[in-house]
């Protein structure tokens, strides 16, 4: 089972501002005859396309043995055996971005929340969001389109293999 992570509006709308005015100001930079400004804000879309590409999520999956999040570049898999726990669970508003990004093509990085703790997120809307609890104390914050169906296809499976 694969499911389809979707951007939020304010994430869609956050990620074409930036590339939108990151793009002005090399139009005007080039048509200033600025080319150090033009340099500039091309290597910063470069940057920040290229930080997006290894870590925004597109996809989410679960075979046999593992849950899978497919990234542009990579699969960030998890195998079923080391999970402890999966459940629904959406972000609060109380939560502090660590290190990554809170809405520029989607939410990944580190986060930190009081109920729950640090954990790494892979999403694209908070509504849409699972909790995976990992044997050695990682967490994950995960989005799609269906969450509860993954939720569930997980605990199915998890419980399989402990029979």
């Amino acid at each position: 089972m694969k499911q389809k992570v979707t951007l939020s509006g304010y994430s869609l709308s956050i990620s074409v501002a930036v590339l939108a005015f990151l793009s002005g100001m090399a139009l005007w930079g080039l048509k200033k005859g600025e080319g150090e400004l033009a340099l500039f804000a091309v290597a910063i879309m470069a940057l920040l396309c290229l930080l997006a590409l290894f870590y925004m999520p597109l996809s989410v999956s679960v075979d046999e043995n593992s849950l899978d999040i497919h990234r542009p570049f990579a699969i960030k898999s998890i195998p079923l055996g080391e999970i402890e726990s999966v459940m629904l669970c959406p972000p609060t508003m109380s939560e502090r971005r660590i290190c990554g990004s809170g809405g520029w093509l989607g939410y990944w990085g580190w986060f930190r929340e009081p109920c729950i703790g640090r954990y790494f997120a892979y999403y694209g809307k908070a509504s849409d969001c699972l909790l995976v609890r990992l044997k050695n104390g990682r967490q994950y914050l995960i989005g799609c389109e269906h969450p509860k169906e993954i939720v569930e296809q997980i605990n199915q499976k998890m419980w399989k293999k402990s029979e």
